[in-house]
């Protein structure tokens, strides 16, 4: 991948907020969760269909998939991936260490791996803490 393949194409800056909301289609029950719980993808892809309706389902969910994609493929490059005022995903080293299965206290031998981190911006510590 070259230094420039994340720049190419449009830049989308996507506001997520999650919402209380309740309802029913058909026989499924439709509940999002209330403020302070998770948000799944497909509420992410709504979310983003209900502010652009101008994109089809298929466009938004290629968009949304491509951006997780290249963080993803950055991190596996060793990269970092900043995103202004959001926060900053990389990668933290963790080493190999002796550990014990916890159902039957048996030593384990865990490799070292690396495992994501991610920091928050200064705008996201700022809007946590009002």
């Amino acid at each position: 991948m070259g230094r420039n393949a994340l720049r190419s194409g449009p830049i989308v800056l996507i506001q997520v907020e999650t919402a209380l909301y309740y309802g029913r289609i058909g026989s499924y029950d439709l509940h999002q969760v209330a403020p302070g719980g998770p948000m799944i993808r497909s509420e992410l892809v709504q979310k983003v269909a209900d502010e652009n309706p101008g994109l089809t389902p298929r466009e938004i969910e290629a968009i949304i998939s491509t951006f997780f994609d290249q963080i993803v493929d950055r991190l596996a490059a060793d990269g970092r991936v900043e995103l202004r005022g959001f926060g900053a995903f990389s990668t933290r080293a963790r080493d190999a260490r002796t550990g014990r299965n916890p159902r039957t206290g048996e030593v384990v031998d865990v490799d070292a791996k690396r495992v994501p981190y991610f920091k928050p911006g200064k705008d996201m510590r700022v809007r946590l803490n009002v």
